[in-house]
């Protein structure tokens, strides 16, 4: 089972205010200056009644609020946003997980790969991981600083040298990201996500939009380099598409790669976080009744008794509150539900795992023994890059198996199945 410090960031959504959040009359004094603003409207809702999220406008020279500039309008909020502080110590997933070392053999992700912390460090984080960042692109999801600049500029942005940008950075994740400039308001402002999906955005709760702005899988569009999700579609958005998208990836004449296993040759994918696919993915329980917001946030009472959401972004398993008012009518026992969801999870992703490294290591004796043509290996490693896909899907997936149990042994059974494939194809 991973660490509990993974546990407590299960699933951790991005700044996002829920439902509950009542509309005041958004006029203060912020320490820039004065700036006199009207109340933020309600999202609208869809047919269906899902709130629809509001897609920041783009090109239109946009001064960034920062969460400073909200205090004195919502001190409950910003108080508990400061508290994601106290979230101030990172896993480390290469001592956790040995045979990542080899699986991730020729990436970055092979010697650092760190847990998340609390959102108010991730600035910090990004600039030392211990992995190069050649450009700004690095920090898509990590500062509303670089979110307005790719706002102004478009995919110009995602190819700036990451030095250079570092020097405009100052904001950890906050509230543009999630509301832009408007103190309410559920905003898309990460375009990528709003080009995805297309007219499916409205199909999708707005306090769930906005955590799935960051966890989702992304890559980096050849050419331009820009953050780019691989699928067009809520129908799309799934394991299975998702590999058939980057399989019929082509960049200069070769399928698409994350990158190239040093000692094998093969083409591989790196998947990132994919909690947003995971939670609307098929056979998820709660999609459809909660949002993001709703098991991760909450909602607090202050000191005069009004309520406000609780922007200490935890798992629901550290809310006692949480599980009190709205987890404990269906789970008498929240905490050992969860728990033993994840000891599974967990258990076939360590088995699997070594599995994936003896055959990438055989896979590489192959390759070396001169006995296999170049078609016969160019099988092999696909084969191979195919079940590694599926493993990947579930490891750096937050929950260990919560938001949705059903699809995360159902892409485990299908690495499980490749890896027999692949070890078929070997002399």
């Amino acid at each position: 089972m991973k660490k509990e410090k993974k546990r407590l960031l299960l699933g951790l959504a991005i700044m996002v205010c829920c439902a509950a959040l009542s509309l005041v009359l958004l006029t203060a004094v912020f320490p820039k200056g004065p700036v006199a603003l009207a109340a933020a409207p309600a999202n609208a809702l869809s047919e269906s009644g899902v709130r629809i999220a509001q897609v920041e406008k783009t090109g239109s020279g946009i001064t960034m609020l920062t969460a400073k500039d909200w205090e004195n309008t919502y001190p409950e909020i910003y108080a508990s946003y400061s508290m994601n502080s106290e979230n101030d110590s990172a896993e480390d997933y290469v001592a956790d997980y040995p045979m990542i070392s080899t699986l991730f053999e020729g990436y970055g992700f092979a010697k650092f790969y760190g847990g998340a912390r609390g959102h108010t460090y991730v600035i910090e984080d990004v600039t030392s991981t211990g992995r190069p960042h050649a450009m700004a692109n690095c920090f898509t999801c990590k500062t509303p600083d670089f979110t307005v600049l790719a706002n102004e500029l478009g995919d110009e942005a995602y190819s700036l040298a990451f030095e250079d940008v570092l020097q405009q950075v100052n904001e950890p994740l906050s509230c543009y990201n999630c509301h832009g400039n408007t103190g309410s308001t559920l905003m898309v402002t990460h375009q990528y996500l709003a080009k995805a999906l297309g007219s499916d955005l409205e199909k999708v709760d707005a306090a769930t939009l906005t955590c799935g702005q960051c966890h989702v899988d992304y890559y980096f569009a050849p050419g331009t380099k820009a953050t780019t999700l691989p699928y067009t579609s809520l129908a799309s958005m799934n394991p299975d598409d998702i590999l058939d998208y980057y399989n019929n990836l082509m960049v200069d004449g070769e399928v698409f790669a994350d990158y190239v296993h040093a000692s094998s040759g093969v083409r591989q994918i790196m998947v990132n976080h994919p909690e947003f696919e995971t939670f609307t993915g098929k056979g998820s329980v709660h999609y459809g009744t909660f949002t993001c917001a709703d098991c991760h946030m909450g909602t607090a009472t202050a000191a005069d008794g009004s309520s406000y959401p609780d922007h200490y972004l935890r798992s629901p398993l550290d809310n006692q509150e949480l599980i009190d008012s709205t987890c404990s009518k269906c789970h008498a026992d929240l905490p050992s539900f969860v728990h033993g969801i994840q000891e599974k999870a967990e258990e076939r992703t360590y088995e699997i795992g070594y599995k994936l490294e003896e055959l990438i290591n055989k896979i590489t004796d192959a390759a070396n023994s001169g006995a296999y043509t170049d078609e016969e290996l160019d099988a092999i490693r696909m084969s191979y890059r195919n079940a590694q896909f599926y493993w990947n899907f579930v490891f750096v997936e937050n929950s260990e198996g919560a938001h949705n149990s059903r699809l995360t042994h159902e892409c485990l059974d299908k690495s499980e199945a490749l890896i027999e494939e692949t070890l078929a194809l070997l002399h």
